[in-house]
């Protein structure tokens, strides 16, 4: 696996859906800044709730599908998840099918936040829980102070690099600068 991190400002991503996966999902994008395109031609009381008018109330037509770079699909049954996702790579998408291995070109990792700092977890898709329990170390680790000396590690790095500080330099400020937060 190869992990990434992928700024939803510069891709669109869809998401189908009917259930709590997809509620679950949605919640997950939101958290990462992103405002997928949301399919759903029978979604349940929550999803619609969540979504809002973002919903666009039926199934993506085949061509919708190619306006998109990524897309999870959650709760459907593994006929219209198997050819939504051919459709889908057809138009060079890379698709994620909730739970159906086979069916993923990419995986969903277990994700802790501090700020701008983001810390993922992933089994490949082997096991969700252990993902988990790997999130759970993280935020254990990563307490809420760094992101706040992430934030003042940042401006002082634009800072030194407006005045023409070496990479050294930079990363040297870093490093105290973590250390006056007590993270370093």
């Amino acid at each position: 696996m190869i992990p990434v991190h992928i700024d939803p400002n510069s891709v669109r991503i869809g998401l189908i859906g009917r259930g709590a996966l997809a509620v679950r999902r949605l919640a997950w994008l939101r958290s990462g800044g992103c405002e997928p395109i949301l399919w759903s031609d029978d979604p349940c009381t929550e999803l619609v709730d969540a979504a809002g008018e973002a919903l666009i109330p039926a199934m993506p037509q085949v061509d919708a599908l190619g306006a998109c770079h990524m897309i999870w699909i959650a709760d459907l049954p593994l006929g219209e998840a198997e050819a939504l996702a051919k459709a889908a790579r057809a138009r060079r998408v890379l698709v994620n099918v909730e739970d159906i291995l086979d069916l993923c070109d990419f995986h969903t990792p277990a994700v802790q936040r501090r700020g701008a700092l983001t810390l993922s977890a992933g089994t490949k898709g082997l096991s969700p829980a252990v993902a988990g329990a790997a999130r759970r170390r993280l935020a254990e680790a990563f307490p809420e102070v760094w992101s706040a000396a992430l934030d003042e590690i940042g401006a002082a790095r634009e800072a030194l690099r407006t005045q023409g500080a070496s990479a050294a330099q930079v990363i040297a400020d870093a490093h105290r600068r973590l250390a006056d937060h007590g993270i370093g």
